[in-house]
């Protein structure tokens, strides 16, 4: 078994035995795949994983062109400029970083008829940080309620980036509102199944408070070269 094959075996069988032990279901596993060569995605997809996170458009076609050949499931995952909805509505299964109307218009105006609903996911900046991107806690609702009309996009549920903050108890108190949220919006709009919290260092934090799906980058990859990007 080749490292990445056994980080990726040790890191189920820790998100499994986490939800065993906060009494819920196992989460999904998007692999956060920025900056990673393709033939690192490529290992870990011939490992099972299937769905994959990035957060800049270019890049990520770059890779899907290569990886043509193989079953992946695409997220992007970082902040999405309008003016990039065409190729995002295009190339990707879901985006998790809806945030304002005018990226549903684009992402509904751009989505192919012949291609599947695009997934989406609203991104909320649950601590209100000014550097975040998300809307707030309260636009939220009317966000879903206009997805949800647009028959090219499905509404998926809800994701956010809660601040880094060193005492895990105070990150444990912002997912804990977007589990709120998420149990709030829900009765309006039953079809929502995915609350997208949890990284690398919370996850199993983020299952307890629960998350349906974790992002990993680092304990999937390794450590990053940390890299400065233009495609926002």
């Amino acid at each position: 078994m080749s490292t990445i094959e056994q980080r990726h075996h040790d890191l189920l069988a820790s998100l499994q035995a986490a939800a065993g032990r906060q009494g819920q279901r196992l989460p999904r596993l998007l692999a956060v795949s920025k900056f990673q060569p393709v033939a690192a995605i490529a290992a870990l997809r011939d490992a099972g994983q299937r769905a994959f996170g990035e957060n800049y458009v270019q890049e990520a076609m770059a890779k899907q062109r290569e990886l043509a050949d193989r079953d992946i499931e695409w997220h992007l995952i970082g902040h999405l400029q309008t003016n990039k909805a065409r190729e995002a509505a295009r190339h990707f299964d879901w985006v998790q970083s809806v945030d304002r109307q005018r990226l549903v218009d684009a992402l509904t105006r751009e989505r192919p008829a012949d291609l599947p609903p695009l997934n989406v996911l609203v991104q909320v900046n649950v601590d209100d940080e000014t550097s975040k991107s998300g809307c707030r806690i309260d636009e939220a609702e009317a966000l879903c309620s206009a997805i949800a009309t647009h028959p090219n996009l499905r509404l998926r549920g809800l994701m956010a980036i809660p601040a880094p903050h060193p005492d895990l108890e105070v990150r444990r108190t912002a997912f804990r509102r977007m589990r709120a949220l998420f149990d709030q919006l829900k009765v309006a709009h039953p079809g929502m199944d995915t609350l997208s919290l949890g990284m690398s260092d919370d996850a199993e934090l983020a299952i307890a408070e629960g998350s349906t799906m974790v992002r990993i980058g680092t304990a999937l990859f390794g450590q990053r070269e940390n890299r400065s990007h233009s495609d926002h």
